[in-house]
């Protein structure tokens, strides 16, 4: 069995700029993707809000001793 690189007709055409255009397409939408997951992990990792507090309960506070 034998593999040869050499034909002529696997090598990819860049001679147009079509080529770094599909690329470019390509690293853009995995960045994007990636920044996604970045959000929910982001989203995921943050506390909770804390509920607010129900009366007068801590909010009066004693200054004179």
């Amino acid at each position: 069995m034998t593999i040869s690189i050499a034909n002529h007709d696997l090598q990819p055409n860049m001679s147009h700029g079509s080529v770094g255009v599909k690329v470019a397409q390509i690293a853009k939408s995995q960045q994007q993707a990636e920044g996604e997951m970045i959000l929910q992990l982001i989203e995921a990792t943050t506390a909770p809000a804390t509920p607010a507090p129900v009366g007068n309960s801590g909010h009066i506070i004693a200054t004179t001793a």
